[in-house]
């Protein structure tokens, strides 16, 4: 997966459940207890929980995890996480075609069907949503070589792409036929402002930084280009960083960005090399790239396993349904575990549940089972956006982007990450049912955070509606983006997990009908108790500890807020089971699901009652009012963003990548950045600014960041529109 550029971002899988623990262990377990609603009402939702368990028609979860367990092959997806790994570990268009046609050939020894390679046109200007499709890149070598005398021997070939791919960046440009002499020249962790005030002229740039952050500044100063000495683990002193992100103001080299060199060396390199220019004379270094872009093909692949015609219990049969489930996941990455792993895993859960199907172990589902297999981000929104009907019929998705990582190293166990509160889903709660399921029984501890962005599960957003899950690992050993990840490192448990979850999840969403729809609508609202006492916990204690303060009104109100907000976003992940049945239907059956959010909307009020409670204890013993006001959103002069209505024109986010960043007026990158995607994400046509903000708030804690500017910024260059109120 990916962040962005900048070399601080913060990597998935190592953050901590909100709220405390997420570990079923016995701590992750009894704050769990302390979490959860009184007993009347889980009780109640445990009885009607099992009840429906039991009476759901075709397959229960249990029978579908113990089917796949006694089936799936561990030591078939290592070998499909080798091979991917054979000819992606190259990063070129030409090796990730390569990489498609065995997929394709895999996808069909294993049985699915309607397998095809496609493809976004990689000429550096077609647009997918408001991301600029790359150019196709291919490089023959690469050499960096220090020529001054004196320098041992085993220092002297800084990169050599023949011996480690990841020594040449991704999308490196080329240099003359032969190669160029040039001075390098040491910028340490220096940032564009410093940068451009150095004599950098065709000279190469030696960055402690990420180097894509600086290249826009490195291309306006007419550097030859840079060397890596950024990595993301130190201690792999003998590895060296990939730097797959080369645009002048986004990811990808597209048709307007500099073909600058760039090459990575080990950390131990890099500190030869500064020690030589601490001697204070000119360091120079060969270098010589043999590589070019044109205007190609960024290969995909899709197939499936077909749902079928089910019989009715009365005998009549029903008709095939049109609707799919879908997982997908990048390949066209230098890493095993970044993610050949991912795709294995892929793989194997569908070869698993084609095999069981083959052999009436499981019943063909009603929906149909995708599997897209992509470059991350530029793969999957070309999809998108080429397949609206496939997309408007698919019912739920996971996105399966992690390593696979060894079971004795700390922080590799799976972290799941939810759909973004614009969109909540059943699919939460249903994924962390599976999980606890699953890892209980191998007593390994599993986690869940919020939505991230970084990867491909921007389709869980509103404009493109599938709700998307993601499990994510570390790795142990941090070899992210690194030439130290590779297939030696990579657990077959791990992957043996990861494929067991992924086609559980798969199967049952795709054979899901009525009576599973109730179920799950029941394991949301058992979910839903927990976020609503995690909203409210916090503040009871702020409210005991606040002593009546200056600004207890403003902690009351804004306990009351955060408490509605849980409750109206905990009703949505409950009715959002209604897309698995079909449109007549659906009335029945949140019909049938009022008791359970009246159960949410009574337990709310009943923590509000608990806030109000402690609230007048506390003012009493104070000498203050206990009423307040609600909070002033973030933003901007609340009457202003309330006559603004922001109309999205694309789905996806706005990565501004055709953009030079002294034109951005000081705003961010809309690709990476976590408030930005979150208020897109957010704005439907119908809602205010004010009310966007407001969510924003509520979702990702109170943000100090001019909205209104910013969306004033994308009406102004045409990514958005403004309606009245």
């Amino acid at each position: 997966m990916d962040f962005g550029s900048g070399a601080g971002t913060q990597q998935p899988g190592r953050h901590r459940r909100p709220g405390g623990s997420s570990q079923p262990g016995p701590a992750g377990r009894a704050r769990e207890r302390e979490m959860r609603p009184p007993r009347m009402w889980r009780a109640a939702a445990s009885i009607l929980l099992g009840a429906l368990a039991s009476f759901a028609a075709d397959v229960t979860v249990d029978q579908v995890m113990t089917a796949v367990r006694s089936d799936v092959k561990p030591q078939q997806a290592m070998e499909y996480m080798r091979r991917v790994y054979a000819t992606d570990r190259w990063f070129t268009f030409p090796k990730f075609q390569e990489t498609a046609e065995y997929l394709k050939q895999a996808m069909r020894d294993d049985g699915l069907e309607n397998v095809e390679v496609l493809g976004a046109p990689a000429d550096g200007v077609t647009h997918a949503g408001y991301w600029t499709e790359p150019l196709a890149w291919d490089v023959k070598q690469a050499r960096l070589e220090l020529i001054d005398p004196g320098v041992p021997e085993e220092f002297r070939v800084l990169a050599d792409r023949k011996k480690v791919p990841a020594s040449l960046g991704m999308w490196s440009g080329p240099t003359p036929p032969g190669g160029t002499v040039a001075e390098i020249i040491d910028a340490g962790k220096a940032g564009p402002e410093q940068i451009e005030k150095m004599d950098i002229a065709g000279k190469l740039v030696l960055t402690s930084d990420n180097p894509s952050g600086i290249k826009w500044v490195l291309a306006k100063k007419h550097a030859l280009g840079a060397i890596n000495a950024y990595t993301e683990n130190p201690g792999l002193k003998d590895d060296r960083q990939w730097i797959n992100a080369w645009g002048d103001y986004g990811w990808a080299f597209i048709k307007s960005s500099t073909p600058l060199v760039c090459f990575s060396i080990t950390p131990h390199q890099a500190e030869f090399v500064r020690k030589l220019l601490a001697q204070g004379r000119p360091v120079r270094a060969r270098a010589m790239v043999d590589s070019r872009y044109y205007a190609g093909v960024y290969p995909y692949v899709t197939g499936v396993i077909p749902g079928g015609a089910r019989r009715a219990h009365g005998g009549e049969s029903l008709p095939e349904s049109n609707e799919e489930v879908l997982t997908l996941g990048h390949s066209s990455e230098q890493g095993a575990q970044d993610n050949a792993t991912g795709v294995a895993a892929m793989l194997e859960s569908l070869a698993t549940l084609n095999r069981l199907i083959a052999a009436s172990k499981l019943p063909r589902p009603r929906r149909t089972i995708r599997v897209l297999l992509m470059g991350e981000m530029y793969g999957s929104m070309h999809y998108v956006a080429t397949h609206p009907d496939t997309i408007r019929n698919t019912v739920a998705a996971m996105c399966v982007d992690t390593p696979a990582a060894p079971y004795d190293l700390a922080g590799t166990e799976y972290t799941f990450y939810m759909n973004p509160h614009a969109a909540k889903s059943y699919t939460d709660a249903f994924v962390l049912h599976l999980a606890e399921q699953y890892f209980s029984k191998l007593r390994r501890p599993f986690h869940w955070n919020e939505y991230m962005t970084g990867t491909d599960t921007y389709l869980a957003e509103p404009a493109v509606g599938i709700p998307t899950v993601w499990p994510y690992s570390g790795t142990g050993v941090v070899t992210h983006h690194n030439s130290a990840d590779t297939p030696d490192k990579v657990d077959p448990r791990s992957l043996r997990d990861l494929a067991i979850v992924n086609a559980t999840y798969l199967y049952y969403l795709a054979n899901a009908g009525e009576e599973q729809a109730l179920w799950l609508a029941q394991v949301a609202a058992n979910r839903g108790y927990d976020q609503i006492l995690a909203a409210a916990e916090p503040f009871l204690d702020q409210v005991f500890q606040s002593g009546g303060g200056n600004q207890f009104s403003q902690l009351v109100a804004g306990a009351r807020e955060k408490i509605a907000y849980a409750v109206d976003r905990e009703t949505q992940a409950v009715l959002s089971v209604s897309r698995l049945v079909p449109p007549p239907r659906r009335q029945s059956l949140e019909d049938a699901v009022k008791p359970l959010v009246k159960g949410l909307a009574d337990y709310g009020r009943a923590q509000s009652a608990r806030l109000d409670e402690a609230a007048t204890h506390v003012s009493r013993k104070a000498g203050v009012a206990s009423t307040a006001q609600l909070i002033t959103p973030s933003g901007g002069p609340p009457s202003e963003a309330a006559r603004i209505v922001v109309k999205r024109k694309k789905f996806g986010t706005i990565p501004l990548d055709e953009m030079p960043i002294d034109r951005r007026e000081g705003y961010p990158s809309g690709a990476w950045d976590t408030r930005v995607i979150a208020a897109l994400y957010w704005c439907d046509g119908t809602r205010n600014l004010a009310e966007v903000i407001r969510l924003t708030d509520l979702e990702l804690g109170h943000q100090d960041f001019d909205f209104v500017g910013y969306f004033k910024f994308l009406l102004k260059h045409g990514y958005v529109e403004f309606t009245g109120n």
